[in-house]
């Protein structure tokens, strides 16, 4: 057992990096930096805007909007890379007009259509909005620091610092003199009285990268909003990746199954074909009838192979027993599945079939990782359909430690999934369970 001298010393270690380890530092600075570089960016971006604005109705008033919008574009861009850099805060690129200023034109077409582009831009007046109103919120980490850090160091150093630690009083006579720190009246000049500020000053650094996060918190979600994509621009983006996900995934689709037909059917039908003609000679030239029966019977396991061929690979594209509905798939998939799997579902109007085929290709992949990777000895699916979602969610009581990503199976289900807007999330901690729950939209 640890000594409580040893406990004492860790627990002043940890506190100590807390507050002044290099990401505690690095919050630090950027709580110094961002009030004045937000003050410049508020004062240039509402000149910019009053000039602008006022000359709005000549070519110049047009011409400094868009260098205002353009300059707020450039101010918006640093303070993601300085908030990247800092805080460890990624805000993604917003995109638009404003952020590909450049043209493959330099005629007068393409300088006005950097204006207007500029000036019609949603993200460009987006990054104003963020120049306007950055001073009000990072003026609460500026304070944070100068509280929890200057404040702190000051009062703890008091003992040292006591010659320059002093308030001005003024007396009643006009005259002015200077004391040094008080405290309910009395002057914190001397011992014991200095484990007061001495204590104070501990406490305020103790609790101070505490109150730098928290004040940090409005800047934080400004910067995110303002300066990072909005809505529909993710939706877009969302879209374009789950389309071209999808269209790689057909197009692997198409690939694999030409590659079994080629490689498997093809092969044992070409071979069927060949007994056929060998049937035929030897019958022809009228041979024993051990050796054509010999010679059929190879053709017939050559044919039954050929059609479970067949049968797995139009399994691989659309299971049959998806014809009779979600719940009479999984109960087949429960039933094969070399884990005992209890099933619940609760499934009122019948979703589509393509809602179908996810969720149960979702459904067999998770219990195929819960055998071979989980090491699980039993596992739950329950499918509810419910407030316009279908909801799949398997758990097992295998080793967890799963993550969605690393070239992971739950990779391509997300990428499955999210091609009709659906969503994906993994709750495993070391030791487990695993919880993989599915959302797809079901009308």
């Amino acid at each position: 057992m640890p000594s409580l001298r040893s406990r004492l010393w860790s627990s002043l270690r940890a506190r100590a990096i807390a507050t002044f380890g290099r990401r505690a530092l690095a919050a630090v600075l950027y709580g110094v930096l961002a009030l004045p570089l937000a003050l410049v960016g508020f004062f240039l971006t509402l000149v910019g805007l009053a000039f602008g604005g006022a000359l709005s109705v000549t070519t110049l008033g047009l011409w400094l909007l868009a260098a205002t919008v353009r300059g707020a574009l450039a101010l918006g861009a640093l303070q993601r890379g300085l908030a990247r850099r800092l805080l460890g805060l990624e805000i993604e690129q917003p995109g638009g007009a404003g952020v590909e200023v450049g043209g493959t034109g330099v005629g007068p077409t393409a300088i006005l259509g950097w204006r207007r582009g500029i000036l019609l831009d949603r993200t460009g007046w987006r990054a104003v909005g963020c120049a306007l109103l950055t001073p009000f919120t990072a003026v609460f980490a500026y304070a944070a620091v100068v509280i929890g850090y200057v404040y702190g160091a000051l009062f703890t150093l008091h003992p040292l610092l006591k010659r320059w630690n002093y308030n001005t009083v003024h007396s009643t006579d006009g005259t002015t003199r200077s004391v040094s720190l008080e405290f309910f009246g009395y002057q914190l000049d001397s011992w014991p009285r200095w484990l007061i500020p001495f204590t104070a000053g501990l406490l305020l650094l103790a609790v101070a990268p505490l109150l730098l996060r928290y004040a940090l918190g409005p800047h934080r979600a400004l910067l995110t909003v303002l300066l990072g994509p909005d809505a529909a621009t993710r939706r877009i983006r969302t879209l374009e990746e789950t389309r071209a996900r999808a269209v790689d995934d057909a197009a692997q689709t198409l690939r694999r199954i030409e590659r079994d037909l080629h490689d498997g059917t093809q092969a044992r039908l070409v071979a069927l074909a060949m007994h056929l003609t060998l049937i035929r000679e030897l019958v022809t030239a009228g041979a024993e009838p051990d050796r054509v029966l010999t010679v059929v019977d190879t053709a017939q396991g050559n044919a039954t192979q050929a059609i479970t061929d067949l049968r797995h690979l139009v399994k691989g594209i659309h299971p049959p027993v998806l014809d009779e509905g979600l719940h009479a798939a999984l109960t087949t998939l429960a039933a094969d599945s070399a884990l005992p799997v209890t099933l619940t579902t609760d499934i009122g109007t019948r979703p589509t079939p393509a809602v179908e085929t996810i969720a149960y290709f979702c459904a067999a992949e998770l219990l195929a990782n819960a055998t071979k990777h989980a090491h699980a000895t039993a596992a739950a699916v329950d499918v509810t359909a419910r407030d316009g979602v279908l909801r799949l969610r398997v758990t097992d009581d295998g080793q967890g430690g799963a993550l969605i990503g690393a070239g992971s199976g739950l990779t391509g289900l997300l990428d499955r999934v999210r091609t009709v807007d659906g969503t994906l999330t993994c709750d495993s901690p070391p030791g487990g369970p695993t919880v993989v729950t599915v959302e797809l939209p079901h009308t």
